[in-house]
């Protein structure tokens, strides 16, 4: 409950509050370090991105053999010998 009304309690982020961030990100790593991390955090974002699009295919291919008549459940006729 103490975690809800703390999320609660931040709201959405308006521009003051991004200068800020961006303010205290850039003297806690310097002005050379943020390419490196901006390209990091596009990286791992894309990554994810990649990887729950995958999922997303892996569920749905899972869906429709699911919902799909297997061909081994039809009463097969065996052939005499």
């Amino acid at each position: 409950m103490t975690e809800l009304s703390t999320i609660a309690f931040l709201g959405t982020l308006g521009t003051q509050e991004m200068v800020i961030i961006f303010l205290i990100v850039l003297l806690l790593f310097g002005a050379k370090k943020l390419p490196q991390l901006a390209r990091g955090v596009g990286k791992s974002m894309g990554e994810f991105k990649k990887a729950k699009e995958e999922f997303e295919h892996e569920i749905s291919r899972a869906e429709e053999e699911a919902t799909k008549p297997s061909k081994e459940s039809s009463p097969r006729k065996e052939e005499a010998s």
